[in-house]
């Protein structure tokens, strides 16, 4: 009896500690362990593998199954348009503030200045398509195709066109609503299930991550690490703070809380679309913004908001132009905000999108693509700083379009208790 009450005990401590506290303790034994066992850590990965498999299984039916019923709650075509314009225009508008808080930090701590770093590996980055290739590779040939491959651009506009069929066709289409919205809610539980297992599963990713990069891979560039990670912290601080308070009249405290669980599994998995069915249940569950703008918003913003990768473009930019010793303009500066904003949605349907990104505006301030093989070592530390950036703006661009529209419930927004 006695040990029955213990594990009972145990398990209803352990149930009552917030997911965001549980997940960040697996991250720190995760940067332990890595620490501790060196590369050796690997054995834990399969831990991470499996989470991300997990996450990975759920994310194209519930966006799909979700954003169809979002898109069939809308039922104003107006609001809908309204509701397009806003999400894409705060996106691009982060984006801009984003490269050019990059491009300020590496101008004045100027990470580049003094190293001596080589870069004989050759860097063969994958071309951008042009816009007409954009345009016609947006609509899905095949369904079914687009969903096995985890094409998010195509999944969303078949879901966005079928939403909009389904809406137009009026109460015939309701019970197929109902199959979507049934579908959907088993996808959002799924979700609940699998992050029940989110604290070992980021542990495992951690360690792995940890213990694969170490004090002579990070101390010559621990400089360029530290200004990217202060320039992400700086644009939540400053830019998403200063939008929710300033236009949403919003708590950016409680909307960092309603974020984190989010924000920690992006960190650990450095994938906005792996991510996306956590990011979905916390602006639901723990931030309050209704059904139809949350499923419209955020998977929109998985696939073309980018604001840490800009931010980081901003940096590594200017950190590879003072390692080559190569003054830029005013007018290249202007150039790199242009052109990393622009191509934030130009490349949002290819892999290695940042990469991409990184070239394309490289190219266009005449600095040597081979010199990116300066900061790929690193790519990955950096890259889960820049992902849970872009996580924080997907969230904080869907709080704004939901409390403009009237779809943001307050009393869940500010409750204190967010799990």
């Amino acid at each position: 009896m006695a040990v029955n009450h213990t594990n009972a005990l145990s398990g209803s401590l352990w149930q009552r500690i917030p997911l965001w506290q549980k997940i960040f303790a697996g991250l720190a034994s995760g940067v332990l362990t890595g620490m501790l066992l060196g590369e050796e850590a690997s054995m834990f990965k399969p831990l991470g593998d499996i989470f991300i498999n997990a996450i990975m299984m759920v994310m194209v039916p519930l966006v799909f199954s979700s954003l169809v019923v979002g898109i069939t709650a809308i039922r104003d075509p107006q609001k809908m348009g309204r509701i397009g314009i806003k999400t894409v225009s705060l996106y691009l508008l982060t984006t801009a503030f984003a490269v050019s808080i990059g491009l300020l930090l590496a101008t004045v701590l100027r990470p580049g200045a003094g190293l001596e770093l080589s870069f004989d590996t050759p860097v063969n980055p994958a071309v951008a398509p042009g816009l007409i290739e954009l345009l016609v590779g947006l609509v899905p040939r095949n369904p079914i195709e687009a969903f096995a491959s985890g094409k998010t651009l195509q999944i969303i506009v078949f879901a966005v066109g079928l939403g909009i069929s389904l809406s137009l066709i009026g109460e015939k289409g309701q019970p197929v609503v109902r199959v979507f919205d049934s579908f959907a809610e088993g996808m959002y539980k799924l979700t609940g299930i699998i992050m029940a297992f989110a604290p070992f599963g980021v542990f495992g990713l951690i360690a792995h991550v940890s213990g694969q990069y170490g004090p002579e891979v990070l101390l010559p560039l621990v400089k360029l690490i530290g200004v990217t990670y202060l320039g992400c912290i700086l644009h939540v601080v400053i830019v998403y703070a200063g939008l929710l308070r300033v236009l949403g009249k919003l708590s950016p405290l409680r909307y960092l809380q309603g974020s984190l669980d989010a924000l920690v599994v992006g960190y650990s998995t450095a994938s906005s679309t792996a991510t996306l069915p956590v990011s979905l249940r916390c602006a639901r569950k723990n931030l309050g913004v209704s059904e139809g703008v949350a499923d419209f918003v955020l998977p929109v913003g998985a696939t073309i908001n980018m604001d840490g990768t800009a931010l980081y473009q901003g940096v590594v930019v200017l950190f590879i132009a003072q390692l080559l010793g190569v003054d830029l303009s005013l007018m290249d500066y202007g150039l790199i905000v242009v052109t990393a904003t622009l191509a934030s949605i130009g490349t949002a349907a290819v892999p290695g999108s940042g990469l991409i990104m990184l070239s394309i505006i490289m190219a266009q301030v005449g600095l040597p693509l081979e010199a990116i093989a300066v900061v790929a070592g690193i790519d990955r530390i950096l890259d889960m700083a820049r992902t849970s950036v872009n996580i924080a703006g997907d969230l904080m661009v869907t709080v704004l379009v939901g409390k403009s529209e009237g779809e943001l419930n307050d009393k869940i927004f500010n409750s204190p208790s967010k799990s």
